[in-house]
């Protein structure tokens, strides 16, 4: 989605004057400024170095460190997210970040008499889920379809379609389909405006 190039191009179309035509350039222009600002976003990233699919989705994140570090594929959103780029951070397809999350790719190492810096790539594989105000630690990788529970400390590996809640994360005893088919960019409302009307 995103891109608003890719919007208008693929944009639901209805006969002009209808009541759905109205509805929809309303809900159009009321989202417009959200649409614009997630580009915004995307494209200054971009500019600094990020490798981010065009049609990824991209909110608020306070992002430190090198952009260059950054990598997040087609059809993810990246919610009001904090990101450490302390080393790399991959996010890959149809990856959701809600609010509040941290990624944290460096710590301190506690074990360390001059207190240095200990740095660790996280990688997100397709369909992971972080759901509100997570906290995933220096060199973690999410599987698959995984789903990290709100509020839940990450320091471990979590496996394709595990569940992992609390502090410190651990999985519970479900597992999430593995054959997946979505894409969470469609549940927000500015493409919704566009692409459903």
């Amino acid at each position: 989605m995103a891109s608003l190039s890719y919007l208008i191009t693929n944009r639901a179309k209805f006969g002009i004057g209808s009541l759905k035509f109205w509805k929809s350039w309303a809900k159009r222009a009321l989202t417009l400024s959200e649409v614009v600002r997630r580009n915004h976003m995307r494209r200054k990233l971009i500019r600094a170095g990020a490798i981010i699919s065009e049609i990824a989705e991209i909110g608020s994140p306070k992002i430190d460190g090198d952009k260059r570090n950054l990598k997040i594929g087609a059809y993810s959103f990246i919610g009001n997210a904090i990101l450490a780029l302390h080393t790399e951070i991959s996010i890959g397809e149809r990856v959701c970040i809600n609010d509040g999350v941290n990624l944290l790719s460096a710590s301190h190492d506690l074990t360390d008499p001059e207190w240095k810096l200990k740095k660790g790539a996280i990688v997100i594989d397709d369909y992971a889920w972080i759901c509100t105000n997570a906290i995933v630690l220096p060199g973690v990788h999410i599987g698959r379809g995984a789903v990290v529970g709100a509020g839940a400390v990450v320091s471990k590996n979590v496996g394709a379609g595990e569940i992992v809640a609390g502090n410190p994360a651990k999985p519970i005893n479900k597992k999430r389909a593995l054959d997946l088919n979505y894409n969470p960019c469609e549940f927000l409302a500015g493409n919704r405006a566009w692409l459903i009307g």
